[in-house]
């Protein structure tokens, strides 16, 4: 089995910076894309950001240009740095990752993590 384990949520005031972490264990044979996905109350979750093995990053449009998603040296952890943020960015913040885990498999599976709240006041 896979685990996401987040950590670094928490209460920031509007304008603030919050750096995000997420670790990757268990079965883990290759990563090929981790990312971070929101979801607020009463909305759809949607993409925060993403990146591949390579190092190739997607931001949502909602936060390009405020947010940084980068990975460790091994790549089974992965950061996203907030900044300037905004009350309308308050949301469970979840990890999500699509890794293989075993040879022969014809697709990686798709993991989430248990979320992290963060809440911006204003």
């Amino acid at each position: 089995q896979v685990q996401l384990v987040e950590s670094g949520g928490g209460l920031v005031q509007a304008g603030g910076s919050l750096k995000l972490s997420c670790a990757a264990s268990g079965s883990i044979l290759y990563i090929v894309k981790m990312g971070w996905y929101r979801q607020a109350p009463g909305n759809q979750r949607e993409l925060v950001a993403t990146i591949t093995s390579s190092r190739s990053t997607n931001y949502g449009d909602s936060v390009k240009g405020r947010v940084t998603i980068s990975r460790d040296g091994d790549g089974n952890t992965v950061y996203l740095k907030m900044n300037s943020l905004k009350p309308e960015d308050t949301a469970v913040y979840y990890c999500a990752a699509d890794i293989s885990t075993a040879y022969g498999l014809a697709s990686p599976e798709h993991f989430w993590g248990q979320g992290t709240q963060v809440p911006v006041s204003s």
